[in-house]
């Protein structure tokens, strides 16, 4: 006989071991998935947004704005115009104080010739002349270089014994060259003069009065052609000197005082062509000077003719000078720029000779010479000269 208790025994050990099992899968469940649950129940951390960047603003465009040396060419001219003026304002006093023609005045034959002799009473000269000058860089101007060639046509008569009196046209042309801002200019001016002298002894006074007009043409390289323009040129001065003879055998001395004042001006100009031209409006310039110095010569006599040698030195103060601001525009935009002017003080310097084929004609060469702190000019003339 089976005993029943080993049945029972045995019925209970499956059930048992399905509880084991049971047991089992679910730890071995729980360890797989508790970590899943762990990690989805923590949130990944926030990302953040990439940086928004704003569009590009469109940038304005900028108005063109006039430079300050655009307008060097017309500085240069108005250089040009004052030089020329004072130059033959110069020329016009020597007509009338020059020593050699002060001593032929009243001894015409030169050494032996009596003073009662009777002297032509009306006389011509024709001139012609090249300068060479420049200007040295002066703040916004960048400095220039200038030609000039023209000639003077003159007569003159004497209307008593010791008061004479002359007229004369000076006609140039000036190359005005202004490389460090690339442009160039030509001045084209005439000019109309008047002089008289009163000898009294030893002593001569002179004036001299000069109005001249022109016209200047200027060319301005942008890079992208030519910005050129032409506007007028006019000037009037007046020269006053009083100098006094002196002389042992047939040398001289001749010490000369004398009074300048000129006063040039330049019209507006409007550049066409090119890029970006510019307009300006007119200058003007005002100078006063003080000259004192004198004149060293001599004179040989040989085969009925003259030689005439001699020098000069002047001391120059120039003590007033004005110079008009001018404005230089460009659309809308505008700048200043001032007027050039000369150094307060310099010298004059020349020299001459001049050859007498007879009482009525005479050749002659001259050398004039201008030295100031920033500029100088060098002048050569050759003229001559017809008595009748």
């Amino acid at each position: 006989m089976r005993d029943p208790s080993r049945y029972a025994r045995t019925d209970r050990c499956p059930a048992a071991s399905r509880q084991r099992r049971t047991i089992v899968l679910g730890l071995a469940t729980a360890l797989i998935v508790a970590p899943s649950l762990a990690s989805a129940q923590v949130a990944p951390p926030p990302t953040a947004p990439p940086p928004t960047t704003a569009p590009p603003t469109p940038s304005l465009p900028v108005a063109p704005v006039p430079s300050s040396t655009d307008f060097n060419a017309g500085q240069s001219a108005g250089i040009a115009v004052s030089d020329l003026g004072s130059q033959f304002l110069r020329r016009l006093g020597d007509q009338a104080s020059y020593g050699f023609s002060r001593a032929s005045r009243t001894n015409p034959g030169g050494g032996g010739a009596s003073e009662a002799a009777e002297t032509p009473r009306f006389r011509s000269w024709a001139e012609f002349y090249g300068v060479g000058a420049h200007t040295s860089t002066i703040g916004d101007f960048v400095g220039d270089k200038r030609r000039i060639v023209g000639g003077v046509a003159g007569i003159g008569a004497r209307l008593m014994p010791g008061v004479n009196v002359g007229l004369s046209v000076d006609q140039s042309h000036t190359t005005i060259d202004v490389p460090l801002a690339l442009q160039s200019a030509t001045l084209d001016l005439t000019q109309i003069g008047v002089n008289a002298s009163v000898d009294q002894g030893a002593w001569t006074w002179a004036i001299a009065l000069v109005h001249g007009f022109g016209d200047i043409n200027s060319h301005r390289d942008t890079g992208l052609g030519l910005a050129s323009a032409g506007y007028n040129a006019r000037i009037d001065g007046a020269l006053t000197e009083l100098s006094y003879y002196w002389s042992y055998e047939q040398a001289r001395i001749v010490p000369k005082a004398a009074f300048e004042y000129t006063r040039a001006t330049t019209g507006s100009m409007q550049e066409f062509g090119g890029l970006n031209p510019v307009n300006a409006s007119g200058a003007s310039a005002e100078r006063a000077r003080i000259l004192i110095g004198a004149e060293v010569g001599r004179y040989w006599i040989f085969d009925q003719k003259i030689l005439d040698l001699s020098g000069y030195a002047k001391f120059v103060d120039n003590v007033h000078q004005r110079f008009s601001a001018v404005t230089v525009s460009l659309g809308a935009e505008s700048i200043t720029v001032q007027g050039i002017g000369e150094s307060q003080y310099g010298a004059d310097a020349g020299a001459s000779a001049s050859l007498s084929l007879s009482n009525t004609a005479r050749l002659y060469l001259n050398y004039d010479g201008k030295f100031r702190a920033y500029s100088q000019s060098h002048q050569g003339t050759v003229g001559v000269e017809f008595k009748f």
